[in-house]
């Protein structure tokens, strides 16, 4: 189960990191130009942004105090973090009725399952 946990927060980090940093470093217009990024359209300019720095420090925790052995009590709770990130995305898509609401159930998914597992037998501190 552990090399399950570490994949899942891994393809999670990978999906954050890419995705903070169109969000962080690419204007609003550029990402509601694209299929997939038209739920920037309810949120202004600087919400895209703090989403973006948020998927960034997802990235990092799920990761990174592990990694390093350096509070990697840390993880379980950017898991909490990601999974409450992927809620808000899936609230957004199905509010706006875009097929990509799969794909957000899929990480909010994976989000659960890393949190459950290191909070639980998978633990750090155990």
């Amino acid at each position: 189960m552990n090399v399950a946990l570490w994949i899942a927060a891994g393809v999670l980090c990978a999906v954050y990191a890419v995705g903070s940093a169109s969000k962080l470093f690419l204007p609003k217009e550029t990402l509601a130009a694209h299929r997939s990024g038209r739920w920037v359209e309810d949120f202004d300019a600087r919400a895209v942004k703090a989403i973006g720095g948020v998927e960034a420090l997802a990235a990092v925790g799920l990761v990174l105090p592990a990694v390093l052995d350096i509070a990697p009590v840390l993880v379980p709770f950017a898991a909490l973090g990601a999974t409450l990130l992927m809620a808000g995305a899936v609230v957004t898509r199905l509010r706006r009725r875009e097929k990509e609401v799969v794909l957000d159930l899929a990480y909010f998914a994976l989000a659960v399952f890393v949190a459950a597992g290191r909070f639980g037998p998978e633990s750090f501190t155990g």
